[in-house]
């Protein structure tokens, strides 16, 4: 069985107020997306890499790849107009190269922050029941509410879960998933989950954690960088 990662980075992260994309940032030097790949590089049951890039940065990311060595990144692609989108064109661009009891891991590039066993973790679960999304439970109070200024209900937070991403599928399911939403004219999901959970398909929970930042505003950069100093692993315990 192969495992083959997708990391998202088709977006340009306007909220950052910088001058590139988020996930090409220098934090300590080294670019936000290449600390992302790296959890995958050094991992031994991953045993492939597709970025899908934004067009105009796939230059600049082909010469990361050759200067960090990045051996596992065997394609890059030009990412659609949303994030089904993107994600789509790295789901099909691996037919012909996966079977369809391969997994597919799909990855934001704007999280760099994944420790070992939370990969390793979420590809057991995957196996055993053909996906599996790295997930969290929702402590806070959750108000019900139509405008954002007021609200009367309040959401039972036990059967409410916070997913992430890492995400793991087997190929030929997402793959039939992305067809169907072609077929159907829809690409507006936020997340291969969502979408699989529209045609019918049951998500399983993988351990996710709390401090998987994502990089979307100058506060996460800093929240990120004061957790390097811990090790990885002490962060999900």
């Amino acid at each position: 069985m192969k495992i083959h990662v997708i990391i998202l980075a088709g977006g340009i992260g306007s909220r950052m107020n910088a001058d590139r994309p988020k996930q090409f940032i220098e934090i300590d030097g080294v670019p936000v997306i290449v600390k992302n790949i790296c959890n995958f590089q050094r991992n031994n049951r991953i045993d492939g890499i597709t970025v899908v890039c934004v067009k105009e940065w796939i230059p600049y990311f082909n010469e990361l790849v050759l200067n960090y060595e990045l051996t596992k990144v065997i394609d890059i692609i030009e990412g659609g107009s949303t994030g089904h989108d993107s994600t789509r064109n790295g789901v099909f661009s691996l037919n012909g190269k996966l079977n369809g009891e391969d997994l597919v891991v799909i990855h934001d590039a704007a999280r760099p922050l994944i420790p070992q066993s939370i990969i390793n973790k979420m590809l057991d679960k995957a196996i055993k029941h053909g996906n599996a999304c790295t997930a969290i439970p929702v402590h806070e109070t959750i108000i019900l509410t139509d405008d954002q200024i007021s609200g009367n209900s309040e959401i039972d937070r036990s059967k409410i879960m916070r997913v992430q991403t890492p995400q793991a599928y087997r190929f030929d399911l997402i793959h039939s998933l992305y067809e169907r939403t072609e077929a159907d004219n829809l690409h507006n999901f936020v997340y291969a989950n969502t979408m699989a959970i529209h045609y019918g398909t049951r998500i399983y929970f993988s351990e996710g954690f709390n401090s998987n930042v994502k990089i979307t505003t100058k506060e996460d950069i800093a929240f990120y960088k004061a957790l390097l100093q811990f090790d990885e692993e002490s962060l999900v315990r």
